[in-house]
């Protein structure tokens, strides 16, 4: 096996494995690229394994990749299941976890802005007039998720407001939407958890003629490239995912203290009902930022 001194690597095989939560996912997608290309300058190589939300898959590729002796181990995590830091302490492997970790959990993990990111895009569609924000989340609440639920739900207390829940995928997130429009039941804003169900309710809505913002406003909490593109382009709080890839691979290569998280930034499209001049005025640097002539 290799000698790992002081948290250090000093690896013999130069391979880590990376296990992701759902590899179809863009923001998964996203945050693994970003995982690879700084473990690349570290000389390292990312071996790289799909979980497919399945807590068992994601122990069966920690035990592959342990008996493989990758250097290192940086888990994606999905919900519930076995710690797979217990597996790799046993034959002194590091590893650490990302976006999610179990409740128990023996290492630090690197997360994303939960937080912040609700409370931005709260505050956004109330700067819009909205008093009535609903919140997409997942069919439970385990995890970031859940914790962005639970945010959601003490900004707004006091308010009505509405909890709706689908799975974590586009046609799901487009198949109530357009129940909700024959029911006469959609809110008249809505922020969801991830992309995927963003861009879901954005063709339900587009399905069922409602149009998008003037009777639906929506932003999303996690902010992958694709959702630059979708019609309208869809307003999102804008995860850091190079930062937290960056912060992933310092705990595990050099033992750094893990730091809190890095602001999303929320940036201004189409769907929340900004107009391109208001998406223009941010795109510019402030004049505190301009250099003195």
């Amino acid at each position: 096996m290799s000698n790992r001194l002081d948290g250090t690597i000093q690896g013999l095989t130069g391979v880590v494995g990376l296990i992701l939560a759902d590899a179809s996912n863009p923001y998964f997608g996203a945050l693994a690229r970003h995982i690879e290309q700084t473990l690349d300058q570290h000389g390292k190589l990312t071996l790289i394994g799909n979980a497919g939300y399945s807590p068992d898959r994601q122990k069966h590729l920690a035990d592959r990749f342990l008996a493989a002796q990758v250097d290192g181990l940086i888990i994606v995590s999905a919900d519930g299941g076995a710690d797979i830091v217990t597996q790799a302490k046993r034959v002194s492997v590091p590893a650490v976890y990302v976006h999610n970790q179990p409740e128990e959990g023996q290492v630090p993990a690197v997360t994303a802005d939960n937080e912040a990111a609700v409370r931005q895009a709260v505050t956004h569609l109330r700067s819009h007039g909205h008093t009535r924000i609903a919140f997409l989340a997942g069919p439970h609440d385990a995890g970031p998720v859940g914790r962005r639920r639970a945010i959601w739900e003490t900004a707004l207390a006091g308010t009505e407001s509405r909890l709706l829940r689908c799975d974590y995928a586009r046609a799901a997130a487009a198949a109530l939407t357009q129940r909700l429009i024959g029911d006469g039941a959609m809110p008249p804003a809505l922020i969801t958890a991830t992309d995927e169900q963003a861009i879901g309710v954005l063709a339900g809505a587009r399905a069922g003629a409602l149009p998008v913002p003037d009777r639906l406003a929506v932003i999303s909490l996690d902010g992958v490239p694709d959702s630059a593109y979708t019609a309208p382009s869809l307003t999102v709080t804008e995860q850091p995912l190079q930062i937290m890839a960056q912060q992933a691979v310092d705990l595990l290569l050099d033992a750094t203290s893990p730091q809190p998280p890095a602001r999303a930034s929320l940036v201004l499209r189409h769907s929340c009902g900004c107009t391109p001049a208001e998406w223009r005025r941010q795109a510019l640097p402030s004049k505190a930022a301009q250099p003195s002539t």
